[in-house]
């Protein structure tokens, strides 16, 4: 027994030390790059697969080729990457979510390149580099901690990467090379890639799937150690290395016996799930979310009744024989999928292709157990999408990369652990198409209808208003959530419904070919599937249309690598090139700016959208907007209803004390009354405090216990943004934070729907944009490139369009002009006296003198008496 479990912990000790190696390769690319490279996998197989070239093909000395493959070919890849793919991305300023796209790209095409080089097929006369002495491998995962360990705690190169680490943009103003940096990060994590491909090849069979998805599980580890920590990454590789081979040993009876044995032999893909459900996400906040479409277009009207009559073509021209045929609607289905939760609500799903697996596998459980097939469709699809809403409740409530780390590793663990397994699919009967849809042309019929309906639905979701919501969430977050817009509500309701439609198209697939096939939802093609969106057009109702007739005649028509190959290589390029959808679309038409010209005498027509009105009636108390939306004039109208009775709002702040993670303390027991009807301003130096103590205000941080933040005398301390701004409690921002995708009337309008008041959002929002001299033509035009006048007061309109009783302004007046800054003066006095509770923090002497009644001075994190 004993020398059992010593033969057993030696196993162990092999597979966690190349997953240490894995974890080191992980955090040293993400602390150097910023990146989270899924790709890391794929350099693992191209390597394993040079090296098996070189010494098994070609005849070469198992040394030589291995000095070759880990310190020149590994290597260069990573720089090859770093130069092609990610430093423009890093130029461009792309976030976290971008990279991890072009990484996807990255594995798809890497994937694709070996399937054309050495085929599809398993190999397994892999060379073995180091024995079978796991010792010797653990010595070299040691090895390389320690060198690494060395290098960034005392050469210079750690210090600067220390920097590039902590502050990039900082780094680079005092001198440090960052693409340097980033360049050595991309050569290290690909070594350590390389290193772990030829050390993992002899033990598994070596094929482009299986190794990539392996070295993909074992992400877990740097997962675990938050992207930080390699002690902590090799203690837990080596942990779930020994546990899993020690699990071998039990062989309980029972229905117990495969569950346990598929657990044993996936406890990498166990661990990466529940670490990236469980943990805090990488990133943080606001680096989560796909960036907006990077221009408005529309589709001509042309290309929906020729879309039609493609799609009916096979009915009409095709033969009784539509085998192929039957399975382009069912896929288009399962892409409209991402498009709800990708494209819409900006989030990156890497694991559809597990929920299009479950529907069908649901689908043939009632069918197999007599229920008829539509019943079980109809049963399969919301079983789905409640198994999408276990997956994404947790990781939704945490942040950074945390929702496209859970997917990943559904889409793993439904393979592994279901899809794959016997208990789950023995004794299935073949699916079963509905009556009267049994023949290819009927049932290719019928998977037209849902698709119809599925593409009615979607489209419903993104003009309405919880398809603005989804998008103000994807293009700012705190900005979304400051309007009041309900942000785990609305992801998981996203999130719900793509899994439901994945589902859907899942079902149909299995039944249009007859067959449950569990290799037709693997997680390579889930990856494939994603990058296919991303490259047509994830915001795009065109692209599963189109996406799914290319995809399914490159399986048929084409090499097999030829999908992967084309796809891969223009995702990695999604950060540079315009969506190919964009080629079939046309520009947006939109109103252009007219030039300013003077004030308009008071009664007559609405402002020039370059300055706000002078004054008026303000939207929160008294008169709510002041006449007829449709008419332009601002003095116009019937009379408003009286103010609600009651107490004036007052907001207050008591003892709030607040310290940054790095360890500054920026508010040292601050208390402040903002008394009502009047503008309070606040100044004082950069770094004296003053955006903190207004984040707290308006509940985007959150002070020490023990300070209060008081409305109306009710502690409203640890409610969040959207609850506030439910409260009363509006506000902008330092930087304006505008939803690009959006028009501004459309971004103002996401205010009127989400705030304070909920009038009719169409009458709320034309007040607000006459207020603020945006009633004109510009009210059409995509926020995005407009001055920074203009953002200013679309920002402030989208304040006001929820009818707060306190308006929270940070640095309203930075960037504008005199003759802006003189207007928002005249609006800020004008909304003070008709009721409205102001604090302005502010840089701008005339702005503060013209229009506070009480200004306090904030220095070192405390109000100056």
């Amino acid at each position: 027994m004993a020398s059992l479990t010593y033969e057993l912990t030696l196993a162990g000790l092999a597979v966690g030390s190349a997953a240490a190696l894995t974890g080191i390769g992980l955090i040293v690319t993400h602390r150097a790059t910023g990146v989270l490279n899924l790709a890391h996998g794929a350099l693992a197989m191209v390597c394993a697969y040079v090296l098996r070239q070189l010494v098994v093909v070609w005849g070469w000395p198992l040394w030589p080729a291995a000095l070759l493959t880990l310190l020149l070919v590994a290597p260069g890849l990573g720089l090859l990457l770093d130069r092609a793919v990610f430093r423009p991305l890093a130029r461009s300023g792309a976030g976290p979510a971008r990279a991890l796209v072009a990484s996807t790209g990255v594995f798809v095409l890497l994937v694709g390149v070996a399937v054309l080089l050495w085929g599809a097929g398993a190999r397994d006369d892999a060379p073995v580099l180091l024995g079978d002495e796991p010792w010797l491998q653990l010595a070299t995962v040691v090895a390389v901690a320690c060198l690494v360990t060395a290098v960034t705690r005392w050469t210079r190169f750690g210090r600067e990467l220390r920097a590039v680490v902590d502050n990039r943009p900082l780094a680079v103003l005092a001198g440090v090379d960052a693409d340097r940096i980033a360049a050595a990060g991309w050569a290290f994590g690909a070594f350590t890639a390389g290193l772990t491909g030829v050390l993992l090849a002899p033990y598994v069979r070596l094929d482009p799937y299986g190794l990539p998805l392996l070295v993909v599980e074992v992400m877990a580890v740097a997962v675990i150690a938050r992207m930080r920590s390699l002690p902590v990454a090799i203690g837990a590789a080596l942990l779930i290395g020994v546990t899993q081979a020690q699990l071998t040993r039990f062989h309980p009876e029972g229905w117990a016996e495969p569950l346990l044995r598929s657990v044993g032999a996936n406890l990498f893909v166990l661990a990466l799930l529940i670490a990236a459900l469980v943990l805090p996400g990488i990133g943080g906040k606001g680096h989560d979310a796909l960036p907006p479409p990077p221009r408005a277009a529309r589709t001509p009207p042309a290309i929906w009744p020729l879309a039609a009559v493609c799609f009916l073509l096979p009915l009409a021209v095709g033969g009784p024989d539509l085998r192929t045929a039957t399975q382009v609607p069912a896929l288009a289905i399962v892409l409209l999928s991402l498009v709800v939760v990708t494209g819409r609500a900006g989030q990156i799903a890497l694991g559809q292709a597990a929920y299009a697996g479950l529907g069908a596998l649901f689908t043939t459980l009632f069918t197999t157990a007599g229920v008829p097939p539509l019943p079980a469709l109809a049963l399969a699809v919301p079983l789905t999408g409640a198994a999408g809403l276990l997956t994404a409740g947790p990781a939704i409530r945490r942040h950074g990369l945390a929702l496209a780390l859970a997917t990943l590793a559904v889409g793993v663990a439904v393979s592994r652990f279901v899809l794959a397994q016997p208990y789950a699919t023995a004794g299935l009967a073949a699916p079963v198409r509905p009556w009267p849809f049994t023949s290819d042309r009927a049932f290719y019929a019928l998977g037209l209808l849902l698709l119809t309906a599925a593409l009615l639905l979607v489209g419903a979701l993104r003009r309405g208003r919880t398809g603005r919501a989804l998008a103000a969430l994807r293009d700012h977050e705190p900005a979304a959530e400051a309007a009041g817009v309900p942000a785990t509500p609305l992801k998981l309701l996203a999130f719900a419904l793509a899994a439901a439609l994945a589902g859907l198209g899942g079902a149909l697939l299995a039944m249009a070919v007859e067959a449950f096939d569990p290799t037709a939802y693997d997680p390579l093609r889930g990856l494939l599937w994603f990058a296919t969106v991303m490259v047509l057009g994830a915001d795009n109702l065109l692209t599963p249309l189109l996406a799914a007739p290319l995809l399914l005649t490159a399986d048929t028509a084409t090499p097999a690598a030829a999908a992967a190959l084309a796809v891969g290589l223009l995702a990695t390029q999604t950060g540079r090139l315009p969506p190919l959808t964009a080629l079939l679309s046309l520009p947006r038409a939109t109103g252009a700016v007219p030039a300013r010209g003077p004030t308009p005498p008071a009664g007559g027509r609405e402002p020039p959208p370059g300055r706000p009105a002078a004054a008026g009636p303000h939207p929160g108390t008294g008169d709510p907007g002041a006449g007829d939306p449709g008419t332009g004039d601002p003095g116009a109208g019937d009379p408003a209803p009286p103010a609600r009775a009651g107490p004036p709002a007052r907001l207050r702040a008591e003892g709030l004390w607040f310290a940054h993670p790095g360890g500054v303390t920026a508010l040292r027991g601050v208390g402040l009354v903002l008394p009502t009807a009047q503008v309070t301003a606040l100044v004082g130096p950069n770094g004296a405090g003053k955006s903190t103590l207004f984040d707290c205000l308006a509940g985007a941080a959150r002070p020490r216990p023990g300070g209060r933040v008081l409305l109306d005398g009710r502690d409203i301390t640890h409610r969040p943004a959207r609850t506030r701004a439910h409260l009363g409690i509006a506000r902008t921002f330092q930087r304006p934070a505008l939803f690009p995708s959006l028009s501004v009337e459309e971004n103002v309008r996401v205010g009127a729907e989400h705030g304070h008041h909920r009038d009719h959002p169409a009458t709320a929002t034309e007040r607000a944009l006459r207020l603020t001299g945006l009633a004109g033509p510009v009210r059409l035009r995509r926020t995005a490139g407009l001055p920074t006048g203009l953002l200013r007061r679309v920002e402030l309109a989208r304040a006001l369009a929820g009818r707060p009783h306190t308006l929270l302004l940070d640095e309203p007046a930075a960037g504008l002009d005199a003759a802006e800054a003189e207007a928002l003066s005249r609006l800020l006095t004008a909304l003070a006296a008709d009721g409205l509770t102001v604090l302005v923090v502010e840089h701008d002497p005339d702005l503060v003198a013209g229009t506070a009644a009480t200004v306090h001075t904030m220095e070192g994190g405390r109000l100056r008496p």
